[in-house]
């Protein structure tokens, strides 16, 4: 098999014929600044509110909830810097989130805590999950903010988000969620989960890259992160990325059709990879086995590295990308499996492979194959290995 087999797709998708269709004639039929008042404007700017209807009804939302961003983590940074600086009007300078959260939002706490704010970093059981009493707990009457996010980045673990959300509203504080893995993924409802602030991005379910959106409850207080123009109902300054948008809004709709069985189905596929690579001794998988994001496996093999299984499966065809943050020029293993519980030993030799509804079981089988023969190929070369075997 010499063909690309893409098994990344927690980190981006491809966009979808149908999305790039939408988005072409904006950059020259429909290429009006949504802001003017003559007519190639108001068509671009009707473009942009079908968009925001999209969105909105993907989420169970209102389109006046809806806000335009240029990604994930700028949707992450305003909701969490924008409930802070409202909170400090009434002398609330707590937030809670928790250990396993995406860097968008734990350097925005970090960030916080520089400038006064206390930020109460919760912990997860061996699974991922935080529990909805340690959020209930640290709850203070400082607190103006809890930010947990709906499904893990990494090891693909779902959290209670609805509970969390209960607990926030009967508290009387603001509830964010990053939900950018789980949109388009999973069925989502804001009004019954309980949901005050949630932050997604485009390409995360086949749009274009560069493009997010933030939806506010009704009824909100959220400071403006972005200031100038008064586009986004004067919260969101700076002129519309309408391509992206209307991608954004054609790619959301099309995720979210028949969003159910298309995670059953994929279920399946990511159910036989697990099985089958966990028969790879001193194996471990990562992240909930039942709560779970559909296209997610995070498995762990000892003795080995998981930056080399990487470059491996690369020239074996295969796109996939590591637990460890080796990648990224750090020597660290993840925050997220040392606070699963993983010895830096185990977590630098994980392995995240992403599915998408794109993969097919010839590919499934074809990943299983090769995963297995360079665990062992590189178990072989490695002292550490010998170790581990002599020791058991």
């Amino acid at each position: 098999m010499k063909q690309t087999i893409y098994m990344d797709n927690a980190a981006t998708t491809p966009v979808k014929a149908e999305v790039l269709k939408e988005m072409l004639p904006m950059f020259k039929d429909n290429f009006g600044n949504p802001s003017t008042i003559y007519k190639t404007g108001k068509d671009a700017r009707e473009k942009v509110e079908t968009a925001r209807g999209q969105v909105a009804n993907a989420l169970g939302a209102e389109k006046s909830e809806i806000f335009f961003t240029s990604c994930g983590t700028e949707s992450d940074n305003w909701a969490i810097k924008g409930v802070a600086l409202e909170g400090l009007k009434n002398g609330k300078n707590h937030i809670i989130t928790s250990k396993i959260e995406h860097h968008a939002v734990l350097h925005t706490t970090e960030f916080l805590e520089k400038h006064g704010f206390e930020v109460t970093y919760l912990n997860v059981d061996k699974n991922g999950l935080v529990n909805p009493e340690d959020v209930k707990n640290a709850i203070t009457d400082k607190t103006c903010l809890v930010s947990i996010m709906y499904a893990n980045n990494e090891i693909g673990t779902v959290q209670p988000v609805k509970e969390i959300g209960k607990i926030c509203h009967e508290k009387h504080v603001v509830f964010h969620t990053d939900a950018v893995q789980a949109v388009g993924h999973i069925p989502i409802n804001i009004k019954d989960q309980n949901i005050d602030l949630l932050s997604l991005s485009a390409h995360k379910f086949s749009g274009p890259k560069g493009t997010g959106a933030l939806f506010i409850k009704k009824g909100i207080k959220i400071a403006n992160f972005m200031h100038g123009g008064a586009q986004e109902s004067k919260k969101r300054a700076g002129t519309e990325n309408t391509a992206g948008i209307v991608g954004l809004g054609k790619a959301i709709e099309f995720a979210c059709t028949d969003i159910e069985s298309k995670s059953v189905e994929l279920a399946k596929k990511r159910d036989k990879l697990i099985h089958e690579l966990l028969k790879i001794s001193h194996s471990r998988l990562n992240g909930d086995p039942i709560k779970r994001l559909p296209g997610n496996v995070n498995i762990s093999f000892e003795g080995i590295e998981g930056e080399s299984l990487l470059l491996f499966l690369d020239m074996a065809g295969i796109c996939a990308s590591s637990g460890s943050a080796c990648t990224s020029g750090s020597l660290d293993p993840s925050h997220v499996l040392l606070a699963i519980g993983l010895p830096h030993e185990i977590a630098h030799g994980s392995l995240r492979l992403s599915l998408s509804e794109e993969n097919t079981d010839e590919e499934i089988d074809y990943v299983i194959d090769q995963v297995k023969k360079i665990v062992e190929r590189l178990r072989s070369m490695s002292p550490l290995w010998e170790k581990i075997i002599k020791k058991n």
